[in-house]
């Protein structure tokens, strides 16, 4: 039987066009995006349940929408400097495009309204950063920083469903009033700001040397980028002041911590560090993935910090499948 006659042609349609979405969402990227809410989770010594999977589907759908919302905005840039890109090279059209960021806009802010009141005010918040930054602050000096900040919500609405959670859990069993259950939920997000503030500087400091990526020429953004990643990774490292030697299992858990910040600080300082003594836009492309890929293992060393051994490991279980996917598919 001939190619033709068996569907071949229609399978590899449907094949090119899968491959194209992949492209377009950037799914490689996805695997660093589940451990933002389980870190958050984990900065308030809380074990992620229900509320915290629904806080991470929300993440993987706004993420996805600002991958599809990105390469719409700038199909005209990509048109001279990408155009391999999905809707330059035709394989998607931008109203296509368009019409996915809006619609796994719309998924993102349902899944986090089922995780409470307070994850949907957070993810509404997380959604419009997302969008003011693909349409107006990417090429702005403030896009970094819109950047940064959309990372830190992500792991503050993680922080959020988890909190709404545990405090409707204990006010049920309490039997006390339902409108007690929305305060120890603000103290939650109190408590995972540190790990949001760290994460949020990575992400600025990795979208600075982005913006150099199909350019190259920057030695001093690698550079100021490789410095970001060794404080972070030194900070990370550290013994926490409760962690004593006399404290039941808090030892183990600084040393995968201290573990997970060396991994960390490998995998986004070697290919930094490279980029700075040859700023090539190969070389630089190569920082702006290490640094996405290095989000893992510093999910990894917070939740670690946080006590979630469990959760750290889980995270880390990641990289090999992201590895894996980033071979066919570029997370940048």
């Amino acid at each position: 039987m001939s190619p033709r006659g068996s569907g071949g042609p229609a399978t590899g349609s449907a094949r090119e066009t899968l491959g194209a979405w992949a492209e377009l969402l950037r799914v490689s990227a996805l695997f660093t995006v589940v451990g933002d809410g389980l870190a958050g989770a984990a900065a308030l010594g809380a074990r992620p349940g229900r509320a915290t999977a629904l806080a991470v589907g929300a993440s993987l759908c706004l993420y996805e929408a600002g991958m599809a919302l990105n390469d719409w905005a700038d199909r005209d840039e990509d048109a001279v400097d990408r155009p391999h890109r999905p809707i330059p090279s035709g394989r998607i059209s931008p109203p296509a495009a368009l019409a996915a960021a809006g619609g796994l806009t719309a998924a993102g802010l349902a899944l986090a309204a089922r995780a409470g009141r307070p994850s949907l005010a957070v993810g509404t918040a997380l959604a419009a950063t997302v969008w003011s930054y693909d349409l107006r602050l990417k090429h702005t000096p403030a896009g970094p920083a819109a950047m940064g900040a959309a990372r830190s919500l992500d792991l503050l609405l993680g922080a959020t469903a988890t909190a709404t959670a545990t405090a409707t859990a204990t006010a049920s069993a309490a039997g006390a009033a339902s409108a007690k259950a929305a305060r120890p939920a603000g103290s939650g997000v109190r408590a995972a700001l540190p790990a949001a503030a760290v994460l949020g500087v990575h992400t600025a400091a990795v979208t600075t040397v982005s913006r150099r990526e199909t350019q190259g020429g920057s030695t001093a953004l690698p550079l100021a980028a490789l410095a970001v990643t060794g404080t972070v990774g030194a900070l990370l490292g550290r013994r926490p002041p409760e962690a004593g030697p006399g404290t039941p299992g808090r030892g183990a858990r600084h040393a995968l911590a201290a573990t997970l910040a060396a991994v960390y600080a490998g995998t986004a300082g070697r290919p930094l560090l490279h980029a700075a003594l040859n700023p090539s836009p190969a070389l630089t492309q190569r920082a702006v993935g290490g640094g996405i890929r290095a989000m893992i293992p510093l999910q990894g060393a917070l939740a670690a910090r946080g006590g979630a051994v469990g959760v750290a490991l889980g995270v880390m279980g990641l990289v090999p499948l992201a590895r894996t996917v980033a071979r066919k598919v570029s997370p940048t």
